[in-house]
């Protein structure tokens, strides 16, 4: 009896998904060989943007854990690789290890009694962090520059090789892409699925076996880890680091992005960040300081009317046309 040959519709498919990373590398870092310097700038720092706005997502969409403390680890990793580096004169890849482990340890010290809380209280505790983070920054003296922060330092050769220019973006690029592949495995993971069933119903998720404080913690100190990775990226994009980059605005700022591009979706968060930052230098020359009310007033209009976010959209409008497609045949 003639055996059917097994279909290779699933191999096309995860072979469809493999290239789809390396092509977005090379597109991603490809831009940046095409861009001025101004341009470039921008560029950096949206990527960056990007990858923080997937990484909250992660703790706040999917884990269901309101934290305004994850743009604090992004200048913990920062200021720490600097500090380390050019303050104590470390090796360089000490430095960053050292600055992960400081973002490791602050974030599991806060996740194991913060995650206990919920909700409002919860956002109140880890605001107060990031603001007793930017006290500390602006008080610390010669150590942590104050207000004025640190500057006058600069990437040294990696392995003999100067990461200038366009290929210091590539750097950025890397690391966003590590970050959404690792978080897009986690989200598909048993991890994952406990992370939603902790966002949906604590209670339940706890009488299925699943340890509710431990996924918390667990879920929030590798945010914060991923956050501070991408702290230590940027401080060398403009070799500066002071406390008003990592102020309270732009921890607000991640959350609008997430709630308008739609919770709980990956897509969501990166159409939502790339949006809102081109969105802000646009506006800022017309209303100026405002930026932040009419993106509140977004927000607040996003959670009234649409609450899957502008990928909500994208979904109902595929929904539609399909179902056009299919009456048409």
């Amino acid at each position: 009896m003639e055996r059917t040959p097994p279909s290779s519709k699933p191999t096309n498919i995860v072979s469809l998904s493999a290239l789809l990373w390396p092509l977005a590398a090379i597109g991603l870092i490809g831009a940046g060989f095409f861009l001025n310097s101004y341009e470039m700038d921008l560029y950096r720092k949206l990527i960056l943007w990007v990858s923080l706005a997937v990484g909250f997502n992660f703790l706040f969409g999917i884990t269901g854990q309101i934290a305004l403390s994850h743009f604090a680890f992004y200048g913990v990793g920062a200021y720490s690789v600097v500090i380390l580096w050019f303050k104590l004169g470390l090796p360089l890849a000490f430095a960053v290890a050292g600055a992960v482990g400081i973002c490791a340890s602050l974030a599991l010290l806060v996740a194991i009694p913060a995650t206990r809380l919920h909700g409002f209280y919860l956002a109140l505790v880890t605001l107060a962090l990031a603001q007793l983070l930017i006290v500390m920054l602006r008080s610390g003296q010669d150590f942590t520059g104050g207000s004025g922060g640190i500057s006058g330092y600069k990437l040294p050769p990696i392995l003999g090789v100067e990461l200038t220019g366009p290929w210091y973006t590539a750097v950025i690029v890397l690391t966003f892409l590590g970050t959404l592949g690792l978080l897009v495995r986690l989200g598909r993971s048993h991890f994952g699925r406990a992370c939603r069933a902790v966002r949906d119903n604590p209670e339940a998720a706890a009488a299925m076996g699943i340890d509710v404080a431990r996924t918390k913690v667990v879920a929030f100190t590798l945010t914060g880890v991923l956050a501070g990775i991408a702290g230590i990226v940027f401080a060398f994009v403009d070799n500066t680091v002071n406390p008003s980059l990592f102020s309270i605005e732009n921890a607000f700022m991640l959350l609008f992005m997430v709630i308008v591009g739609g919770t709980g979706r990956h897509a969501g968060a990166i159409v939502g960040a790339v949006l809102l930052y081109i969105a802000n230098p646009i506006l800022e020359p017309y209303i100026g300081a405002h930026t932040q009310l009419v993106f509140g007033l977004i927000v607040l209009g996003a959670i009234l009317f649409q609450r899957e976010g502008l990928i909500g959209l994208y979904d109902q409008a595929s929904a539609i046309w399909q179902a056009r497609r299919a009456d048409g045949r």
